[in-house]
């Protein structure tokens, strides 16, 4: 069992809980996710690690409500304990593994929309804890949706907040910003952009005219977490590739997001399912090669 140490509401239908996990603590890095389970019946859940303390032997998760698994583990609180809490999970984010003076000279963009925000935070917590300052731009519809502020100050060289009703800050997307910042002479090598689907095609359709090379998480289309139920399957750079075993991280500018949203709605039922199976041959289940399924 895993317990609870920490629950608390952050927004309106979204909640962050400290979970005991030593084991993931000690190995997980800045883009990998865990899968949590309430009991012996419930649902895996696939949720990206928002943040660790490897002294501790805590991770901190950020879920929204989206239907009855997660509504029910809105419900938990300290002292309550997860049946399985699995990881890590994915591939972590690639600056981990290179030379660290290869990252120092890069100008990252960091980008994070509604909930997307909790897994850019370890990305700029680990930037920041290498002497390395990112500028950061967190978007929302409204101002009580903004999410770890404070904590993302605390890390960031620059913080710009935009909401779509101009209830805080500025109003307007996080495309916007992107613009703004560009036509005031900043340059960056490279920009992070996790969030909603929709929000992650439009900074990449911009980014591209921008020539900034962008990396997106596809955690948001992840329902097994371990390649065997073929949800997640996307295509980058005319390849498959699967989210929960070759990412989530891709290269946003190689993603087929029409297809990858259109996917993604209709994996949601029976007739979709049925249909996807139909024209996707031999590669829709399983075709990641990593869980047999395709044997």
């Amino acid at each position: 069992m895993y317990q609870i140490l920490k629950a608390e509401q952050l927004a309106d239908n979204i909640f962050l809980m400290d979970v005991e996990a030593p084991r993931v603590a000690k190995y997980c890095q800045p883009g990998q996710f865990i899968i949590a389970k309430i009991d012996e019946v419930g649902e895996r859940i696939p949720l990206t690690i928002c943040d660790y303390d490897r002294e501790k032997g805590t991770i901190t998760i950020v879920f929204q409500i989206v239907g009855a698994s997660t509504k029910k583990m809105s419900f938990l609180k300290a002292g309550d304990s997860f049946r399985d809490f699995v990881g890590p999970l994915g591939v972590a984010s690639e600056f981990v593994s290179e030379p660290i003076d290869e990252v120092k000279n890069r100008k990252y963009l960091f980008v994070a929309g509604g909930v997307g925000t909790a897994p850019v935070y370890p990305q700029v917590k680990w930037m920041h804890e290498h002497g390395i300052d990112v500028d950061v731009i967190v978007g929302a519809k409204t101002k009580d949706l903004i999410l770890l502020e404070e904590e993302m100050r605390s890390v960031s060289g620059n913080l710009y907040i935009t909401t779509d009703d101009g209830s805080y800050e500025r109003k307007g997307m996080v495309t916007q910003v992107i613009q703004d910042l560009y036509d005031a002479g900043n340059r960056y090598d490279i920009c992070v952009a996790i969030g909603p689907m929709i929000m992650m095609k439009f900074v990449c359709k911009l980014t591209k005219q921008l020539e900034i090379p962008t990396i997106v998480s596809l955690n948001p289309i992840m329902i097994d977490g371990t390649g065997m139920c073929g949800g997640c399957r996307v295509t980058v750079n005319n390849e498959i590739k699967f989210a929960c075993v070759d990412g989530p991280e891709f290269d946003g500018h190689g993603v087929d997001w029409d297809q990858a949203m259109t996917r993604q709605q209709l994996y949601r039922t029976d007739e979709g399912r049925a249909m996807l199976k139909v024209q996707e041959g031999a590669t829709h289940h399983g075709g990641c090669g990593h869980c047999g399924g395709d044997e």
